[in-house]
């Protein structure tokens, strides 16, 4: 199954698509200038399992580093995905806690 991730920024999310335009998944977040906050992260039930939340990661991340912003994962699981991912790590802002 393919999924598209567009960026619907009246409602500050970002929308995983299945082919018919269902919604299978969102990561919300804050934007301020070039600091973007991936607040949350949600998967339909109907799509769990199916990689909806690591094409939403990695959409949302790919973003993130053509706008040149400075990702700060307050969501849990993108801060899990990111630590298996430290391609990404040039535009994380880390701190000496995590966030659960």
């Amino acid at each position: 199954m393919q999924f598209t991730v567009p960026d619907v920024p009246e409602r500050a999310r970002f929308e995983a698509r299945d082919e018919s335009g269902a919604v299978a998944g969102v990561v919300t977040y804050q934007l301020t200038g070039t600091i973007i906050v991936y607040t949350h992260t949600e998967v339909d039930p109907a799509y769990e399992g199916k990689g909806v939340g690591s094409t939403l990661a990695r959409a949302v991340m790919d973003d993130a580093r053509s706008k040149r912003r400075t990702v700060v994962p307050v969501c849990p699981f993108l801060s899990g995905w990111l630590g298996k991912h430290p391609e990404y790590d040039n535009i994380v802002a880390r701190s000496t806690r995590k966030v659960k």
